[in-house]
């Protein structure tokens, strides 16, 4: 059996396939829970967000976070769950609300975390995917991700429906037209961006041992969530910047033959993504590049023409086809890393 026809067969090629489905019945379904909660929101004004979750979740939350800031005009952090969970302390949250996401919901240190948030105030969302959880319980409004059984240890499509539901809350919230058509045409885009290539890229990074994984701004959480997977399920070192913050201490390290993963979207963040790209190609970087203009240096990937809101979305599910196959071209099982569980049951 060749290695692509391996590939195509593993849990996680199969279900982040899925995802383009999943979000079309995350939509419908959740579409008359949104709304009602993007009116409890807008009444109670919360002067901040918090989130909370771990791993991909707390990737998700990033991407989050950028969209609440830039829309709804609300500051939003992420929360520390030891505070709870280990120190057995909790801030005054009144007037705020928490955003939970978790596939299982039932991770100790999550669910301590959030009870204590809503015992200080906070009004708790959770986005969480089972839909019996000890976390969705526990929430003042429990919104389900719809994703379905996810098999692999490597989340995917409950990431994607991770990202999509929160766009839904935040469209719903401000009640932006444009928002909630990026929001409508995203299942069809998904379908269309997993049938993006990007095999191009197994050469420069069969063999690799370390990876810098670059967005900026709504791409920033995407970055995070691709140098997770390729750690997970490939099995070599893989880390994730900011576009700006890689321009100061980690840029040392880029030199002949470092390999880059540079995400971009078609937004204020472009043109400054763009001229990293140049950077790195002086510094001799193995560079590949997802979302950005044609003609700019390294090995460009394939991409979609998109609502900038939702390209980050798009290049994941393109990056998550990839990293199966380079997880399967380096001889690993991406559904099984070693010493990894499906739900961490962290305290």
């Amino acid at each position: 059996m060749t290695n692509l026809s391996v590939a195509d067969a593993t849990l996680m090629h199969q279900e982040a396939a899925e995802a383009g489905a999943v979000v079309r019945h995350q939509i419908a379904r959740n579409r008359a829970a949104m709304a009602a909660l993007g009116e409890r929101l807008r009444t109670l004004g919360p002067v901040a967000v918090t989130t909370l979750g771990r791993g991909s979740s707390d990737n998700a939350a990033t991407f989050g976070r950028y969209l609440i800031e830039t829309h709804a005009g609300v500051l939003t952090g992420s929360t520390s769950p030891s505070v709870a969970s280990v120190y057995d302390a909790a801030p005054d949250m009144s007037g705020t609300v928490m955003i939970a996401l978790s596939q299982s919901g039932k991770s100790p240190d999550l669910v301590a975390a959030a009870q204590a948030a809503k015992a200080r105030g906070a009004l708790l969302v959770a986005l969480v995917n089972v839909e019996d959880s000890p976390l969705a319980a526990a929430a003042d409004v429990a919104i389900p991700l719809c994703a379905g059984p996810e098999r692999s240890v490597a989340a995917t499509k409950s990431f994607v429906a991770s990202l999509s539901a929160l766009l839904h809350l935040v469209a719903e919230w401000t009640r932006a037209p444009a928002l909630i058509a990026a929001l409508n045409a995203l299942p069809d885009a998904l379908d269309a961006a997993w049938a993006l290539d990007w095999s191009p890229a197994l050469p420069l990074l069969r063999d690799a041992r370390n990876l810098y994984v670059v967005g900026r701004g709504h791409g920033y959480g995407i970055a995070q969530e691709a140098a997770l997977k390729i750690k997970e399920t490939c099995g070599f070192h893989a880390e994730a910047f900011s576009a700006a913050e890689v321009r100061h201490g980690p840029m040392a390290i880029v030199e002949n033959g470092f390999p880059v993963l540079l995400f971009g979207q078609d937004d204020e963040s472009l043109d400054s993504v763009a001229a990293l790209a140049g950077e790195f190609a002086g510094r001799q970087a193995a560079l590949l590049i997802a979302g950005l203009p044609q003609g700019t240096p390294g090995l460009a990937l394939p991409s979609l023409s998109a609502d900038p809101i939702i390209q980050p979305i798009l290049l994941v599910e393109s990056f998550y086809r990839f990293a199966n196959a380079l997880a399967v071209a380096r001889g690993r099982d991406p559904d099984r890393p070693p010493h990894l569980a499906k739900v961490t049951e962290t305290i």
